[in-house]
């Protein structure tokens, strides 16, 4: 017979461990069903919680969507900026940043299917749409773009326009793991497997620094 001071997942006893499990059931269940289809039943469970325990902290599946939506978002500009942050060179940054936010999706698979879902939705409510852009995008927008105006001062960098550049490169991060399931059919490999994602971790790097990069490297004509 246990201790008497023992606890269990799913009391109230373990605050941190219990809201943990929840939103990582609660991503799972979110990324694969979609806000409408999503059962806070199917979450306790994968959870190991009961209901009654995940309404004390969510207080509907409206109020754990959003936690969970600020799980994904806050992660990701957390990493992004604090690579950013680092003292490196122009060049070194970029890639560095490339990297990293290669590697967080790659960690976290389920979250770009969150990400495309809340943007389709946000889409039809322009307030939700503003708060959003507002309170994730845009701060990694102005570090990026910061970067990008640094490096074509220093001239490692090409000039272009961030608006249309910052996009584009996000736009090669992620769109792979948007595409995994179908690039499994038509390559006739596993996408996600750590060889793939390394090459393809590379490819985007190269890519990327080809189209920014400048020939002279930091030199000025």
């Amino acid at each position: 017979m246990p201790p008497a001071h023992t606890t269990r997942l799913g009391t109230r006893r373990q605050p941190e461990e219990s809201r943990a499990s929840i939103l990582k059931a609660a991503i799972r269940e979110f990324a694969r069903e979609g806000v409408a289809g999503a059962r806070t039943d199917a979450i306790a469970r994968f959870a190991g919680v009961n209901k009654a325990l995940l309404y004390y902290y969510f207080r509907d599946k409206e109020a754990l969507y959003d936690a969970v939506l600020e799980e994904v978002f806050s992660g990701v500009r957390r990493v992004i900026h604090q690579v950013l942050s680092h003292k490196l060179p122009p060049r070194e940054r970029l890639a560095a940043y490339v990297g990293a936010h290669f590697d967080y999706i790659a960690s976290n698979p389920q979250y770009h299917r969150l990400v495309h879902a809340e943007l389709l939705r946000a889409s039809r409510d322009p307030s939700r749409l503003r708060r959003v852009a507002r309170q994730y995008f845009r701060p990694v927008f102005r570090e990026l773009s910061t970067l990008l105006e640094e490096g074509a001062e220093t001239g490692d960098f090409e000039r272009v326009d961030p608006v249309q550049f910052i996009p584009s490169m996000v736009s090669v991060i992620v769109f792979y793991f948007t595409t995994a399931p179908i690039m499994e059919v038509i390559a006739g490999f596993d996408p996600m497997a750590s060889e793939r994602l390394a090459e393809r971790r590379a490819a985007v790097i190269d890519f990327i620094s080809a189209a920014l990069f400048t020939p002279t490297g930091g030199v000025r004509p």
